[in-house]
C-alpha cells in the first residue's frame, strides 16, 4: 500500500507547526539578544565604580563650605601670644574654654568632621594650660621689674643689669615657644585634614563598589532570566501531529 497524499488538514497543521517554530526561533533569539545586553563586564563596573569614586574625591577637595575647627586654637594661640598682662592671658584661656564647649558640642552634629574637631580640642585644651603658665610668667616678671627698679634706686646697677637680661632672654624664649604653638597647630590640622579626606574617599570608593556589586548581582541574574526563558523556548512543543498512512 503505498503513502496516500496529505489532506488539506493536514497541510493547514503542517503550516501552523511551521508558524510555531518560526515563534519559537524567534523568542530564542530575542533572549539571546536580551542574555548578550544584559551581560556587563565586571572589569568595566570596577572602571565606572573607580572613575565615580575620583570624582567623589575631586568634589570633597573641592569643597569651600567644610567647617574649619582648625581656626580656633589658630586663634587662641594668637590672643595668648599678644597678651602683655595676666588679664590679657586669662581672656585668652577664656576663648580656649568657650571654644571646647562648642566643639564638643560640634563633634555631635559633625561625625563627618570628628577627627579635626577632636585635633583643635585638644590644642585648645593645651592653650589653657599654656595661658596659665604664661600668668604665672608674667607675675615673675613683674616682680623682677620692681626689683630691678629698686636696684637702680640702690645705684646696685651690676645686679639690675643682671636682672634685666634675665627678663630680655626669658621673653626671648617664651617668643620662640610661643611661635612653636603654632607650627604644632597647623602641622596636627593638617594631619587631621588628610585623615578626614581619607575616610571620606574611601567610604565614597565603598558606596561606589556596592553599587558596582549590585548592579553585577542584577546582571547576573538577567544572564539567569534569559538563560532560563531561552532554555524553555528551546523545549520541543506539543503541536498538531500529521498522520501518515504507510
Amino acid at each position: 500500500m503505498g503513502i496516500q497524499p496529505v489532506s488539506g488538514a493536514g497541510r493547514e497543521e503542517q503550516a501552523a507547526l511551521g508558524q510555531t517554530e518560526e515563534r519559537q526561533s524567534s523568542l530564542l533569539a530575542q533572549s539571546l539578544k536580551k542574555q548578550e545586553d544584559s551581560r556587563t563586564s565586571l572589569a568595566e563596573m570596577i572602571r565606572d565604580a573607580k572613575e565615580k569614586a575620583d570624582a567623589q574625591r575631586e568634589k570633597f577637595k573641592l569643597a569651600k563650605t567644610a567647617p574649619r575647627y582648625g581656626d580656633a586654637p589658630l586663634e587662641a594661640y594668637a590672643r595668648l601670644s599678644r597678651a602683655r598682662t595676666q588679664a590679657q592671658a586669662s581672656a585668652a584661656a577664656g576663648y580656649a574654654r568657650r571654644r571646647i564647649v562648642q566643639l564638643e558640642a560640634a563633634r555631635r552634629s559633625d561625625p563627618d568632621h570628628a577627627d579635626q574637631i577632636k585635633a583643635a580640642v585638644s590644642q585648645l585644651k593645651k592653650a589653657v594650660t599654656r595661658a596659665n603658665k604664661k600668668k604665672l610668667e608674667i607675675s615673675r616678671e613683674q616682680l623682677a621689674r620692681a626689683r630691678q627698679k629698686r636696684l637702680d634706686r640702690e645705684n646696685k646697677r651690676r645686679e639690675a643689669q643682671r636682672i634685666k637680661q634675665e627678663l630680655r632672654r626669658s621673653q626671648a624664649m617664651r617668643a620662640i615657644r610661643e611661635s612653636g604653638y603654632f607650627r604644632e597647630t597647623e602641622i596636627a590640622n593638617r594631619q587631621a585634614d588628610q585623615l578626614t579626606a581619607t575616610k571620606m574617599e574611601l567610604r565614597a570608593q565603598a558606596e561606589q563598589l556596592g553599587a558596582a556589586v549590585k548592579s553585577l548581582d542584577a546582571a547576573v541574574q538577567g544572564y539567569a532570566s534569559a538563560v532560563d526563558t531561552a532554555q524553555a523556548v528551546a523545549a520541543p512543543a506539543s503541536g498538531p501531529q500529521v498522520d501518515v498512512q504507510a
